[in-house]
């Protein structure tokens, strides 16, 4: 017989991670909007960069803050007024004189720079920033005036009368051949009456009746 030992490989060392919470929605009414990026970390790093990102491909970089345990620094993005303040494990960003056309998704990204490795978070959920006022002047719309008469009614009015059009028609064109129809049986027949002939001297008698011989009479 045959024993087979397995062995299970120990356990791995604790991950070097950053994981990242923010909260989903921020309304902004007066155009200053302060988001908390609370984090994580689990490494030995001791340089840091903590970035906020705008766009679900976090294309635009908002601003940032870089920070170690002696030093500060931060940036803007010119479009936008924006500064980050570091506070243990969390990342604060104050953004003012917001407008409305910057309503949308922002993401936080904190980065362990140095010592290596290099780790960055996850990309997180991130916050939806609605900021409300006007997005500029909305095109004003015009409306062409719509006809007092329902459409259908007009439809059904201009069946009617084309079809009493036709309907007279046909009866004008009926009339007409059943006229015409008549005339032509009307010429078919000759006028029978005799007429004298021109130059009739004894017109007391008709031109067919024989003339009398009178001197057969006399004695």
């Amino acid at each position: 017989t045959s024993v087979f030992l397995t062995f299970s490989p120990p356990p791995p060392p604790p991950e070097n991670k950053i994981l990242v919470a923010q909260r989903p929605l921020l309304i902004v009414a007066n155009k200053t909007a302060t988001l908390v990026c609370n984090y994580t970390y689990n490494g030995t790093g001791k340089e840091f960069r903590a970035s906020l990102h705008k766009g679900t491909d976090s294309a635009v970089e908002v601003c940032f803050i870089s920070w170690n345990t002696t030093k500060i620094s931060s940036n803007s993005n010119k479009e936008f007024n924006c500064q980050g303040i570091h506070d243990k494990d969390k990342v604060i960003f104050n953004l003012w004189n917001m407008s409305a056309s910057q309503t949308d998704i922002y993401f936080c990204k904190i980065e362990a720079m140095y010592p290596p490795p290099y780790v960055y978070n996850e990309k997180s959920n991130g916050t939806v920033i609605h900021v409300k006022g006007k997005m500029g002047k909305t095109p004003i719309q015009t409306q062409e005036p719509q006809s007092a008469i329902p459409l259908w009614i007009m439809v059904t009015v201009t069946g009617v009368l084309a079809f009493y059009s036709m309907l007279i028609t046909a009866v004008f064109i009926n009339y007409w051949q059943k006229s015409k129809k008549n005339m032509y049986h009307q010429s078919d027949y000759m006028n029978m009456t005799p007429r004298h002939p021109p130059y009739q001297k004894n017109k007391g008698y008709p031109s067919y009746a024989p003339t009398r011989d009178y001197t057969a009479y006399r004695s």
